[in-house]
């Protein structure tokens, strides 16, 4: 079976953009497809602009799996950087599909765990932020 992938699936797979781990991340997603074995880690650093709103400071990624996989992971990280946590959350698969000109429609399950790992990180951060605020609300009423 051939594959027909665009200039910027392949573009994205030779040249992958945000590839690799954040020390220490604000938040953490991995997503995988037990079918194809594509396994995605989303790192994320989370910062307030000068309206008091969380954006996407900083986002990178490791992925194990075929090219389309590479590139979604690639294309993610640039379509989310800079954007606020709801606007990033918001991303779609089509978003991501779109973005590289198409994608054959046997991988379009890679940009489905492109958006999950995104939105995987986001939550983990989510979850942290509520489980500090508890524990600093915690020791407030301790003192």
């Amino acid at each position: 079976m051939e594959l027909n992938y665009s200039k910027e699936v392949i573009e994205n797979f030779l040249h992958p953009k945000n590839m690799g781990e954040i020390k220490n991340p604000d938040g953490f997603g991995s997503v995988g497809n037990k079918i194809c074995g594509d396994v995605m880690n989303v790192y994320i650093k989370v910062k307030k602009d000068k309206s008091g709103k969380e954006i996407l400071k900083d986002i990178k990624f490791k992925t194990f799996g075929c090219s389309a996989a590479i590139a979604t992971s690639s294309m993610i990280t640039q379509l989310a950087k800079g954007k606020t946590l709801e606007e990033a959350e918001k991303i779609t698969r089509n978003d991501v599909a779109e973005s590289l000109n198409g994608l054959p429609p046997i991988k379009m399950h890679c940009s489905n765990l492109a958006s999950d790992g995104l939105r995987e990180a986001i939550k983990d951060y989510r979850n942290k932020k509520l489980k500090n605020e508890k524990q600093d609300e915690k020791t407030t009423k301790e003192k």
